[in-house]
């Protein structure tokens, strides 16, 4: 055998040792995109719907994508608010992965964290398992199922590229209460409103939104965190609507990293109040003026925007353990989250 020809055999044979260790690592994720696929619906939104009801100027997607999970013994779709953009049900077609169509009973939505409910009544129909959003790490692999540009069941693979992504430019969607994943699993028009898996299977986010100047892909994508998805699906259900905690202060919007540096904050991050109202919870538990919040329920506040957050996606009546900065020390507060109005 010549010795070129002999090369290529050594080579080839290299080829396919090395490509059993990838096979065995990619088996995972074709196991974890087929118990997903079942799950994962095509939502359309009609067109003329849009035109009567959506208001100037808003951009409704006439298609998107949704997931079936199973909330209180009962199965529903969520997708994303902006996907159906306030369309009643009549103008709404929801497509299966195996082919079946129909229109929703009834919708459910929240325009300020973009989530929507979709109530079904279809036989059959498999829910999605639910993983927890907030065990995600950066690094963690995801997939990204849904239709982009109609191709159903459309699967992309990714990681988590961040955590805690708030303040984007979404435009005049509305989302004001923002806390992204962020990945960098191809999302593209249409895969708003599916699910992000782990690799267990597990819906962990639901895509919203890309960072693009192209209008498609460039690897910036972003997901609700399921966990604040299901807390708001579960209120929307419960009562047709969304309570938002309640503090009583007003932020420092300028309040940043090198100012709490300079204020020999234990931590170089925090929200600072600068005024309290008046019989407000907050002023119930007795912050003041100047006080920097560092932590809200145990959770670590990085800025004013945060803190709005936190306690907005908090229910009215919670009793909450407040870490602050005061006279050059930390101390220990407890608020009772009031409801917004």
């Amino acid at each position: 055998m010549p010795a070129a020809e002999a090369e290529r055999v050594d080579l080839y044979r290299q080829l396919q040792s090395q490509a059993e260790f990838f096979e065995r690592q990619s088996a995972i994720i074709k196991a974890a995109a087929k118990l997903i696929g079942p799950t994962v619906v095509f939502v359309q939104a009609d067109a003329s719907y849009r035109a009567a009801q959506a208001p100037r100027g808003r951009r409704v997607e006439e298609a998107g994508s949704g997931v079936i999970v199973e909330l209180q013994g009962k199965r529903y779709v969520l997708t994303a608010r902006h996907v159906i953009g306030g369309i009643p049900p009549e103008g709404i077609k929801v497509t299966l992965a195996d082919g079946r169509r129909f229109r929703p009973d009834r919708i459910w939505e929240d325009p300020e964290t973009d989530v929507a409910v979709m109530g079904v009544s279809a036989p059959g129909l498999v829910p999605a398992p639910l993983g927890d959003s907030d065990r995600l790490e950066v690094g963690d692999f995801v997939l990204a199922v849904g239709s982009p540009f109609g191709l159903s069941n459309s699967v992309t693979l990714g990681i988590i590229s961040g955590k805690g992504r708030r303040d984007l430019d979404l435009g005049d969607s509305g989302v004001r209460l923002q806390d992204f994943l962020q990945t960098d699993a191809a999302i593209n028009p249409g895969n708003s409103g599916g699910p992000l898996v782990n690799l267990r299977g597990e819906v962990v986010g639901i895509t919203t939104a890309i960072a693009s100047r192209s209008g498609a892909s460039e690897g910036v994508g972003f997901a609700i965190p399921i966990n604040l998805f299901l807390a708001v699906a579960r209120q929307l259900i419960e009562q047709g609507r969304v309570t938002r905690g309640f503090l009583g202060v007003t932020l420092d919007g300028e309040f940043g990293p090198a100012m709490a540096v300079e204020l020999g904050l234990p931590r170089p991050l925090g929200a600072r109040v600068v005024q309290v109202t008046e019989n407000s919870p907050a002023a119930a538990a007795g912050l003041r003026v100047g006080d920097v919040v560092l932590q809200f329920g145990g959770v670590p506040v990085e800025n004013d925007s945060h803190l709005v957050n936190l306690v907005s996606l908090t229910p009215a009546g919670k009793q909450v353990e407040l870490v602050i900065f005061r006279d050059h020390r930390t101390q220990v507060l407890r608020v009772t989250v009031g409801q917004r109005q």
